[in-house]
């Protein structure tokens, strides 16, 4: 398939330090040029970039595509295509599926379905356990060269033991461990954060300690054992201390923070399935001690946990719904309007979170340089839309973001130089409304 010549002219280039206008050739599906001013020939389709910011590819490590096994949830190619949608290039498939990636040969029916259905480049998870039932180590060893990391994701390894014996394992193949990380012994039965709303309405609480007590765990198991470990989607302000700490004392330990976390409370709660997703929404003095993370580099990675459901899943309100709510439409936008324009962070620290970090962290490769793989997202900021759920590509459409009004629309997105994700209708609504302020 033939790669088309693309400028993208006069956006402002975001990565690795650098933010300053920039014009980027994409040639041969690589990046060809990037420069202050790059006069096109006639073979070169021209991208107005004005007003917008292009970056490498969005890198997600935490998302569930629910294929092999969950297919009437979201497939591979409906969630990758959502992730084009967003802006990202690169996705970390969590393994809680059917059959789980436990073994070569489990593996190989979800790789199978990438192969044939993504549109961008997607790095599947090994389970940590076999079933992820928490007991018995996978098969590490022969997975290690195939898969991104290690991760039970949906549930915490409940045992010590196993959690350590699988960390020793992992170790040794320089691979990384993703945890989950939920004391089950400590739920009693609840779905939403133990706090002020669960008081008020009557609805069972999840405490916090049933998240970090794992915390606390994993970091000594992974000091004793040697091995690379990162926290999933922590949301409580303990979590973010304790990985604080262990990253002062020297240890590889790293953590991320999802977008929901960062700009809802549980003050935000309403009686929908579309604020229930686990962990839960905490409480403000949580989402603070979130926001200092990102801010003095403790959380390293925002990550969506993209985790669709259908609609009859998430239509049972906060108690009987499904855990999980859609995010790889919604991340950029959100995180850009509540974070960057207010100041909380800057626009170099966002792309670090989002795209540098996770790429590092993770082995995935990939810098807005010369000569690396075009994959490339271009995103509107200067120009308000609100959320419609009803335009996602994804199958779920169950977001707490629904209606908000933000800036960050993705115009388009390359992958090794293909168009994935092009807003055709926008980027020509757009241009007209430049031509006719210039014309004024």
């Amino acid at each position: 398939m033939s790669r088309p010549k693309i400028l993208i002219h006069g956006a402002i280039a975001v990565s690795e330090g650098l933010a300053a206008r920039r014009d980027i050739l994409i040639e041969d599906g690589r990046i060809a040029a990037i420069s202050e001013n790059i006069q096109p020939d006639g073979t070169v389709e021209t991208v107005n970039g004005e007003g917008c910011i292009v970056t490498y590819g969005l890198a997600d490590v935490h998302v569930h595509l629910r294929e092999p096994g969950f297919s009437s949830k979201e497939t591979i190619r409906s969630g990758t295509l959502a992730a084009a949608h967003g802006g990202f290039t690169t996705v970390c498939a969590m393994p809680n599926l059917n059959p789980a990636p436990d073994s070569p040969e489990h593996l190989a029916v979800e790789q199978e379905l990438i192969r044939s259905q993504a549109v961008i480049d997607v790095r599947p998870y090994g389970a940590i356990t076999v079933g992820r039932s928490g007991r018995t180590i996978s098969d590490v060893e022969h997975l290690a060269g195939e898969v991104v990391g290690f991760s039970d994701d949906g549930c915490g390894v409940q045992s010590a033991e196993t959690m350590f014996g699988a960390m020793k394992r992992i170790a040794a193949v320089g691979g990384i461990v993703a945890a989950h990380c939920e004391d089950e012994s400590l739920l009693h039965g609840g779905y939403i954060h133990d706090g002020a709303y669960a008081c008020r309405h009557g609805h069972a609480g999840i405490c916090s300690k049933s998240e970090w007590a794992q915390v606390v765990r994993d970091i000594r198991l992974a000091a004793e054992s040697g091995c690379r470990y990162h926290a999933c989607h922590i949301s409580t302000a303990e979590s973010v201390e304790l990985v604080r700490e262990a990253r002062m004392e020297g240890l590889e330990v790293s953590c991320e923070t999802a977008p929901h976390y960062l700009t809802l409370t549980e003050d935000d709660l309403q009686e929908e399935g579309r604020f229930k997703m686990n962990p839960p929404l905490r409480s403000a003095a949580d989402r603070n001690a979130l926001i200092k993370g990102i801010q003095d580099g403790t959380i390293e990675v925002i990550a969506t946990d993209h985790a669709p459901h259908t609609a009859e899943e998430k239509s049972r309100g906060l108690k009987g719904s499904a855990m999980g709510i859609v995010g790889l439409e919604t991340a950029f936008p959100v995180i850009y309007t509540r974070l960057v324009r207010t100041g909380i962070i800057s626009l170099g620290r966002m792309i670090e979170l989002m795209c540098d970090n996770p790429r590092r962290i993770f082995r995935l490769g990939g810098a807005l340089r010369e000569g690396e793989a075009a994959d490339i997202a271009l995103f509107d900021i200067s120009t308000p839309y609100r959320i419609d759920s009803r335009e996602f590509l994804s199958k779920g459409r169950s977001t707490p973001f629904d209606g908000w009004e933000v800036f960050g629309r993705c115009l388009l997105t390359l992958k090794d130089g293909h168009k994935v994700w092009c807003d055709e209708e926008w980027i020509r609504s757009r241009n007209n409304r430049q031509a006719t302020n210039n014309h004024i």
